[in-house]
């Protein structure tokens, strides 16, 4: 099947498009910059305000996707969407990756992708603002007005005003937008794309690919890998007056997670220390009866490569290391990951830094360069007072810009 019918028939299946409910917004009129205002200013908190007060929360973002569609497509885009297998977390509504080409042909083979993530960390925070007569210290607040919907809104205005200015040609197919799903949970919508490059003809091989993360205005040279483990110990109940007629699970776990918790899992120079999280622990049925069952769920993120393997040595690190307790009671699953991941930061005018969270640099294969940049700070996102300045989205449209010229000219 060709692209454009293909095309055609995703379309129809991406949601209720064109709703009154997610119409592209126009320019607030309660909204008034400043006359050294960048001229696109007001879209681009257009934009951003439309996004964040759309609740997107992973494996529910079908109308914030929808929102996408309508948008691109009002503005001459040609826009394809990629349907994602429905989850467990979704709320029956189809769940899609929006592709998308300046101009009004579908280009197969674009040069440079840029991308970031459409869904948030639960709970939704409504969409505010602390001054409606714009300026850089204006401070936009709400779930997602970080991570990552400042880089969406960021690198779409980015890319108009470069088609605007005739800096990039609309309609020679070297650029194309990928906003994805499920990224804060699995990945699911990136490793999608990856594995299907959204059904295109031929799949494309792009020379550069341009992430959208909160990196503080920084260029990211890498960041620390991950994998997850659920660890089970298995113990005898009894008496919890004859402590040693039994063997206690919680105890044994515990003293397992604390010999982790002081031993080096992997460390490098660039990247520090392998951390571990221990975010959840179960275990016993009554506080006088002796634990028989006791789990804990760990989040480890990787300081060592290499990214293929890195995570699986730390794994095995963390296994060898909670046996040395007790070489019996223990179940291990864990998810292995990927080790640290390298990006490219060789680029003009750009500071630089590593972070210690995982994106979906890892999850798009191929022989690509990659940059990781975006607008605000992770200090921020996943918290109560998540929020972001408008100058800061402002210098982040700038520098998408000056990213997208340097993939293309690389």
């Amino acid at each position: 099947m060709k692209l454009l019918s293909l095309s055609v028939l995703l379309l129809s299946s991406c949601g209720a498009l064109g709703s009154d409910l997610q119409k592209p917004l126009v320019n607030s009129p309660s909204y008034k910059s400043s006359d050294e205002s960048p001229s696109y200013r007001d879209n681009l908190v257009s934009l951003h305000k439309s996004l964040v007060e759309i609740s997107s929360i992973s494996g529910n973002e079908n109308e914030v996707g929808t929102f996408l569609v309508d948008y691109l497509t009002a503005r001459g885009y040609t826009v394809q969407c990629d349907s994602i297998p429905s989850s467990p977390d979704s709320d029956n509504k189809p769940s899609f990756n929006v592709l998308a080409w300046p101009g009004s042909n579908p280009h197969p083979s674009p040069k440079i992708l840029v991308s970031s993530h459409i869904d948030t960390v639960p709970p939704f925070i409504p969409y505010s603002i602390n001054d409606s007569s714009l300026n850089p210290d204006t401070l936009i607040a709400g779930r997602g007005s970080v991570d990552a919907k400042a880089s969406v809104a960021a690198q779409i205005i980015a890319l108009e005003s470069l088609l605007d200015t005739g800096a990039v040609d609309d309609e020679d197919g070297s650029i194309m937008l990928l906003y994805v799903v499920g990224e804060e949970t699995s990945g699911v919508g990136m490793r999608h794309f990856s594995e299907s490059h959204g059904n295109l003809d031929p799949a494309p091989e792009f020379k550069a690919a341009i992430f959208g993360e909160p990196t503080e205005g920084r260029l990211v040279c890498g960041h620390k890998g991950i994998f997850g483990c659920n660890i089970t110990a298995h113990g005898h109940a009894g008496h919890s007056g004859y402590p040693w007629l039994g063997k206690s699970a919680t105890e044994v776990l515990m003293r397992g997670l604390v010999r982790v918790l002081e031993t080096d899992l992997g460390s490098s120079e660039e990247f520090g220390n392998t951390t571990v999280n221990i975010g959840l622990i179960e275990g016993g049925v009554a506080a006088n009866v002796i634990p028989e069952r006791a789990t804990a769920r760990l989040a480890v993120r990787v300081a060592i490569g290499p990214e293929l393997d890195g995570a699986k040595i730390a794994s095995d690190r963390l296994i060898e290391v909670m046996r040395s307790v007790d070489d019996e009671a223990f179940e291990f699953d864990c998810n292995y990951g990927y080790g640290v991941v390298k990006c490219d930061c060789d680029v003009e005018g750009f500071e630089t830094t590593t972070v210690n969270y995982g994106t979906d640099v890892h999850n798009l294969e191929g022989n690509h360069t990659r940059y990781l940049y975006g607008p605000g700070t992770i200090f921020v996102a996943h918290g109560p007072d998540e929020a972001i300045k408008l100058g800061d989205l402002e210098t982040a449209v700038e520098d998408y810009k000056k990213l997208i010229l340097h993939a293309l000219e690389s």
